[in-house]
């Protein structure tokens, strides 16, 4: 198997790195597009796969190196809205392009998992469980104030944290809108608090690049 190697870039820095991509592996290129991906390939075997976190790029096949319609895509300003969720902590919040209009961070206890055995272990087992449907339920609440009423506007939904608990909160029926919107990656982030949901913007504007050498 070929060696592969991945990167994930901002748009801010993915024009020059796919440039010097193309000059490592002379052409003649091939670009072929989907909606979730872009994938390049040169003369001496190498290829290039691009997945931005937001899909949506125009689909066909062209000759040549043609990294324009992949950084268009990228450049776009769009309206997003973001749910991150882990069990203990949450937060929703609407971005214009960088700026954050909207937003709620929000922390429920649920215990760690206790190791003790017998009838306490499954009290607390009951305990914990109601605690962990309470902060999905919390989540979804706040859900429903921060992103819903923006629904109509949102070019994507992106989830961060852990990922069952994202859908968990999404598969509230009053989220519906909401839940179609959902790109398909869950972007991996620490315990959502205020400066962490502040940062998104940098993670669901990247786009995660895997390169393959020729062989």
């Amino acid at each position: 198997m070929a060696p592969e190697a991945r990167y994930e870039l901002p748009p801010e820095r993915l024009g020059r790195w796919l440039g010097r991509w193309a000059a490592a592996h002379p052409g003649p290129h091939r670009s072929a597009f989907t909606a979730a991906e872009a994938r390049f390939s040169a003369a001496d075997g190498a290829s290039l796969l691009a997945r931005p976190v937001i899909g949506g790029l125009p689909e066909g096949e062209l000759d040549g190196f043609a990294d324009g319609p992949l950084l268009a895509h990228v450049g776009a300003e769009r309206t997003v809205g973001v749910l991150l969720v882990r069990l203990g902590a949450h937060a929703a919040g609407v971005f214009e392009g960088d700026r954050l209009v909207a937003s709620k961070v929000d922390r429920r206890l649920v215990h760690g998992r206790n190791r003790a055995g017998g009838q306490s272990q499954r009290r607390f087992e009951r305990r914990r469980a109601g605690q962990a449907r309470g902060s999905l339920q919390a989540a979804a609440e706040v859900a429903v104030r921060v992103l819903l009423p923006h629904a109509a506007r949102l070019d994507a939904v992106v989830g961060g944290g852990d990922r069952g608990a994202v859908a968990d909160v999404l598969a509230d029926r009053r989220l519906a809108p909401l839940a179609a919107l959902r790109v398909e990656r869950t972007v991996e982030v620490p315990e959502p608090r205020l400066e962490v949901l502040e940062a998104m913007p940098a993670r669901f504007r990247s786009t995660l690049l895997i390169a393959r050498e020729g062989g």
